[in-house]
């Protein structure tokens, strides 16, 4: 199945689609931004990097899927019924540009789950207007990237449409057969036994005027004391980028642009051993336990509580595993450039199964 990738970022779709099955062949892929592109290319060796307003459909290969995570945007004119004029302007509108000149079967969208409420409503209204006009049936559903084996709290909207005249795919909505994989393993499990402890943590207090903090996070932590707020009734308070959470569940959404000390990937209180280094010596020494003296620290060999915790934020490895890449798919960019690219990108897991109901569909359809 022939598909193009616009709004590719660092390759999400492709990598999820391609590991679905072999049957999946990018015809051309689009990403404006310097720093996911070149990821993308390191991986996939091409990607137009020209705004993808300037790009005749002609420079387009036929195709028989066109995916596309775009961003959410207001209609300058939504709800006055203009249909396709409506979305002028907008990203959507080159998306809606290439599906009509270019009569894919079938395309798959993903946007963030406040597109169904955005603008009140209209604008998904709109969208799902336009792609009926265009002459596509489409099916949709919000789907959570901790039900595809991947513990981080991530719900987005998927759009999937197929020419009208064409047998219905059947994809949505994906069961309750799925969930099962959110309880494989916790966040801890999944980023595994490469957790850092060597992060200084660099970020100050998480002290503000008013407040009172009582639980102190133990362990070595670095260059400066972390403190968190022991009253959970009162988490509302404060924002992504200063809540800690335990490693043991599901990873809050990883986002490419927040502020905040952990504004990116949450803040999180994690042993400060790795743990498989939980039975094993350190320089003929064992590792000690809370209440017993310290061991002389030397700057080769820093030593820890077993039992400690550390808050930091997630490493953009940790995230890469959350999002479902390989270890180091990012590693040519800044931690800040890896956190941004990771945040924008689609979950692969979820790509991937929906890959597979694909070719499924297309195998017993015959489409």
């Amino acid at each position: 199945m022939k598909f193009i990738d616009l709004f590719a970022g660092i390759g999400g779709f492709r990598y999820g689609l391609e590991k679905a099955s072999s049957k999946f062949k990018c015809e051309y892929s689009n990403e404006w931004d310097k720093y996911a592109n070149q990821i993308y290319k390191k991986h996939y060796k091409e990607c137009d990097i020209r705004d993808i307003r300037t790009v005749n459909t002609r420079d387009i290969p036929d195709h028989d899927l066109l995916c596309a995570g775009f961003p959410c945007q207001s209609f300058s004119i939504a709800g006055k019924r203009l249909g396709f004029e409506d979305t002028r302007g907008t990203m959507f509108f080159e998306i809606a540009r290439i599906i009509r000149d270019k009569r894919p079967r079938y395309f798959l969208l993903e946007n963030v789950k406040g597109l169904l409420s955005h603008n009140q409503g209209k604008t998904f209204q709109t969208i799902l207007g336009v792609l009926s006009d265009l002459g596509y049936e489409y099916q949709w559903q919000v789907l959570n990237s901790k039900n595809f084996g991947v513990p981080q709290n991530r719900e987005r909207v998927f759009i999937i449409g197929h020419l009208r005249e064409t047998s219905r795919p059947e994809i949505f909505p994906i069961g309750e057969s799925y969930t099962v994989l959110s309880k494989e393993k916790s966040a801890k499990q999944r980023i595994g036994a490469r957790i850092s402890s060597t992060i200084d943590a660099r970020y100050g207090s998480l002290r503000n005027s008013g407040e009172t903090y009582l639980h102190y996070i133990g362990g070595v932590i670095g260059k400066r004391d972390m403190w968190i707020k022991d009253n959970k009734q009162n988490s509302r308070n404060f924002s992504q980028g200063q809540r800690v959470y335990s490693s043991d569940g599901i990873a809050s959404t990883i986002a490419g642009n927040a502020g905040g000390l952990g504004g990116k990937t949450g803040l999180y209180a994690i042993p400060v051993l790795t743990p498989d280094r939980k039975k094993k010596r350190q320089n003929g020494r064992r590792f000690k336990t809370n209440g017993e003296p310290a061991f002389t620290l030397t700057s080769q060999d820093r030593h820890g509580v077993f039992d400690g915790l550390k808050i930091r934020r997630l490493t953009p490895i940790e995230c890469e595993r959350l999002q479902g890449f390989p270890d180091d798919w990012t590693q040519d960019l800044s931690d800040t450039q890896r956190y941004k690219c990771l945040g924008n990108a689609v979950t692969t897991t979820v790509i991937t199964e929906i890959g597979k109901l694909l070719i499924q569909a297309k195998e017993v359809n015959q489409l």
